[in-house]
């Protein structure tokens, strides 16, 4: 999938995808361990918007990543 020439378009979409998951997977351990005052669920509905845009971001990431890839003839 990513054979060819990588372009810079190819590099800024990796650190775009591993920045960002990076962000979803602390979220969701936080999610996971926290044991404060708020129950898991309520701060699964505070973090809807952060996992959200995680997930956004990683697709933008891969797709940078495809089109960034220059094809041999």
């Amino acid at each position: 999938m990513f054979e060819g020439e990588k372009s810079f378009v190819f590099w800024i979409g990796l650190i775009i995808l591993g920045l960002s998951s990076v962000g979803l997977f602390g979220i969701l351990w936080m999610i996971v361990v926290w044991d404060g005052y708020m129950d898991r669920f309520y701060m699964l509905k505070q973090a809807v918007p952060v996992i959200v845009g995680a997930v956004v971001f990683i697709i933008i990431g891969l797709y940078m990543m495809k089109s960034g890839v220059k094809k041999k003839p």
